[in-house]
């Protein structure tokens, strides 16, 4: 639960659930909280009775709009949306930080300790993380954001949130700055006093990802089990939401080739396209969810791309954020096997936004743009059908509309108020100490 390993690194399960292609059909008529059950309790049952995970699951998706959780819309015959947008907060994060809020109060509550859960946002899962552990009476939030850098709807999602437990933290920085204060955080916690246990609410904490491999599954089976398998587009910044798709492949599920969308912050395309995985300048986008060049939930792909070497992972990420890595000819080919890459920059997004809307009449927000134009440019495995997934609900980007000439999509009539709510944040320097000196005056004045 903690996330960082006290050496830094990532964990990762030993081994995975495997489940063969005809029990994964059996499946098909079970609704998305039964096939939660299914994919995720072999991951926990040693740990968690089943009437109680049950219990956890069904609260983790009471608050989605949607009575079938995570919707697909099919656009012509071999290209659908899964919308992952219908929870409280409109964005795929929900699917992870509902059931991570509900897990740790069944962990508080059955241990009576006090936890302090800390993560850096570039958009999206701050607003989820504060939304999944406000009420959890024994759970202090730290959310770290750049400051300036993330939409008005997307900040206001956190800072309207007036909780003596929530804290709301603008970093005089980019995303990559905040990411790095957490990871530091988490191997020096002396500022907790030996008070507080420090989880990790960022992917980086595998809980997150477990949750995230089930649409996956819900895909497959919602679309009848196509025999060519099946191929997924994902918008990708931190690597976590593509990752959960490869366990769904490493567990048994058909999945063809996973397509990483990226945009002009474009590491991850470069890494797999021509094994250049160079730290750049990170550029506002239009979609800045995914202004990150360090992607965190890469480590875990090369862990399995350098067969499981832990020395070698340890030395390639010791200088990744400051030099090129390069990876060795066996280990990117490993990767290409079950990724394929694509590069999209603002101007692509906002073609895309507005010929989707013209030919379909529905409205792509910018990260799921880049998502479909990534699923139309991949021309192998002629007719296995692409999934992309729509990570966010369009209204969560209003200003993408002056740049599209499309109409400005309305908030759901749950989220209007937060454009008028009084707002309830801190600035503090890229300053590792401030930061957690700050943190350090609020849980202990």
């Amino acid at each position: 639960m903690t996330g960082l390993a006290t050496d830094g690194g990532l964990y990762v399960p030993e081994y995975l659930p495997q489940f063969s292609e005809d029990l994964i059909t059996s499946w098909s008529s079970l609704t998305y909280e039964e096939l939660a059950f299914k994919v995720m309790y072999p991951f926990v049952e040693d740990n968690i009775d089943e009437i109680s995970f049950q219990k956890i699951l069904d609260k983790s998706y009471a608050k989605f709009r949607d009575t079938s959780i995570a919707p697909l819309k099919q656009f012509d015959e071999k290209n659908w949306i899964l919308e992952l947008f219908h929870g409280p907060t409109l964005a795929f994060k929900d699917f992870a930080l509902q059931f991570l809020g509900n897990l740790l109060d069944h962990i508080v509550g059955s241990k009576n300790e006090k936890l302090v859960v800390l993560g850096a946002t570039s958009g999206d899962t701050g607003s989820a993380a504060i939304e999944g552990c406000k009420d959890c009476r024994n759970i202090d939030v730290f959310i770290l954001h750049p400051h300036n850098r993330v939409s008005d709807v997307q900040r206001r999602q956190m800072t309207t949130i007036n909780k003596s437990n929530i804290h709301n933290i603008a970093i005089s920085g980019n995303f990559d700055d905040c990411q790095a204060i957490v990871k530091k955080s988490f191997s020096e916690q002396e500022f907790l006093r030996g008070e507080r246990r420090l989880i990790a609410v960022n992917s980086i904490n595998f809980a997150r990802i477990l949750a995230q491999i089930v649409y996956y599954f819900w895909s497959y089976l919602r679309i009848n089990c196509p025999k060519e398998g099946i191929i997924f587009s994902v918008p990708t910044g931190n690597f976590g939401d593509v990752f959960a798709g490869y366990i769904a492949l490493g567990m048994g599920l058909p999945i063809k080739k996973l397509i990483v969308a990226t945009n002009s912050n474009d590491i991850l395309h470069r890494c797999i396209n021509n094994n250049d995985h160079s730290p750049r300048e990170v550029n506002a986008s239009l979609a800045p969810s995914m202004d990150i060049m360090i992607s965190s939930n890469f480590e875990r792909l090369l862990f399995d791309a350098f067969e499981r070497d832990s020395s070698k992972i340890r030395e390639l990420m010791e200088k990744v954020t400051t030099s090129s890595i390069q990876l060795s000819e066996r280990s990117i080919l490993s990767i290409r096997d079950n990724f394929w890459s694509y590069r999209c920059d603002d101007r692509e997004i906002v073609s895309t936004i507005k010929s989707f809307y013209k030919k379909n009449n529905y409205l792509l927000d910018p990260h799921t743009a880049i998502g479909v134009s990534a699923s139309m440019a991949y021309e192998d495995d002629v007719g296995t059908p692409i999934v992309t997934l729509s990570t966010a609900h369009p209204a969560k980007f209003p200003d993408v509309s002056k740049y599209t000439n499309l109409l400005t999509p309305e908030l759901p009539e749950h989220l209007k108020s937060i454009l008028l709510d009084e707002e309830y944040y801190s600035i503090v320097d890229n300053c590792q100490n401030r930061v957690e000196s700050f943190i350090s005056k609020k849980l202990f004045a």
